[in-house]
């Protein structure tokens, strides 16, 4: 399988995505893990960050003391945060034929922003194709998970999005499913058990998207 692998994974775009507390963090270096040992060439950013940038910009957005910033202002700082990590890390990986993985990017802002916070999902896909170089990645993996779970899998110190409300955040989940629905560059995975097995899952996932 190495090769085949190697051949038809080279130069991908893969993300995964999903509500606050789904293991996507987790899931991303495992999928990273099993790529690398198939002999693929792979790296993994996170959105935003990864640049000194888009560091400086994950900092304004995730700060609680932020607690009055607008959500036009939120989809503006990401999408800042995202053309730069395109330009810096995503697009010469590709272009070297790493496989990219990425830990959240347009879906998440169509989510967050578009659904939970009324934006419009079209909106901001309308927004992406003028600040994006390239909007969406070959395969966009999103783990699903019920809000109690994913709320109990937080960390102690929510960060300023972690810390909006429980409808705001039944909304995002709404708003990934609603995105991903009907779309064939979309997988949805549940990823309650162990993290073992929904690993296993979204490998299973990639293996199918593209047909190795």
């Amino acid at each position: 399988m190495t090769a085949e692998l190697r051949k038809k994974l080279a130069g991908k775009f893969i993300v995964l995505d999903g509500p606050d507390g789904c293991g996507k963090s987790t899931l991303t270096k495992l999928l990273c893990r099993w790529l690398e040992d198939n002999g693929q060439s792979t790296v993994s950013f996170r959105d935003p960050g990864d640049t000194e940038v888009g560091e400086k910009i994950r900092e304004i957005l995730l700060d609680p003391a932020n607690s009055q910033m607008d959500t036009r202002t939120e989809l503006l700082l990401y999408m800042a945060a995202r053309a730069q990590l395109w330009k810096e890390r995503i697009s010469p990986a590709l272009d070297s034929e790493s496989c990219v993985v990425l830990d959240r990017w347009l879906s998440s802002t169509c989510a967050y922003q578009g659904y939970a916070g009324g934006l419009g999902i079209e909106k901001i896909e309308k927004l992406a194709e003028s600040c994006l170089e390239r909007v969406w990645p070959d395969l966009t993996v999103i783990c699903d998970l019920d809000i109690e779970t994913a709320s109990s899998r937080l960390k102690s110190c929510p960060d300023r999005m972690e810390q909006k409300g429980r409808d705001y955040h039944i909304k995002v989940r709404e708003g990934f499913l609603k995105l991903a629905a009907g779309r064939a560059d979309f997988v949805v995975i549940q990823s309650a058990g162990e993290i073992e097995t929904v690993h296993q899952k979204i490998v299973e996932a990639v293996k199918r998207h593209f047909n190795i």
